[in-house]
């Protein structure tokens, strides 16, 4: 029983994204993906794309309704800042300075 928990300490969720979105300095065009985070480490996958990032897993005091992306914009260009997770209480905060990534 035990290994089955480490084994499963990855948590897994799915995000559509409505617009072109780096991540990592990563174009992913629109569509559904998976975003498996693990420790410190987001991996976003759609197919055989996949682009890896730090992240920091933080945990607000209220649940959010939906899942939603929230981006900065910069170079004309939408980064990912953050994935509100719908019916849970957690974000998935990407670093904005570009350091992060493959």
């Amino acid at each position: 029983v035990m290994a089955l928990a480490v084994a499963s300490a990855a948590d897994t969720y799915r995000v559509t994204l409505f617009q072109p979105s780096v991540v990592a300095g990563k174009e992913l065009k629109p569509g559904e993906y998976k975003v498996t985070v693990t420790d410190n480490k987001a991996v976003i996958s759609q197919g055989k794309q996949s682009v890896e990032s730090a992240v920091k897993v933080e945990d607000t005091e209220n649940k959010f309704n939906s899942t939603s992306v929230r981006y900065t914009n910069a170079d004309g260009k939408y980064k990912v800042q953050e994935i509100r997770l719908g019916n849970t209480k957690t974000k998935l905060v990407f670093p904005t300075d570009g350091q992060a990534g493959l």
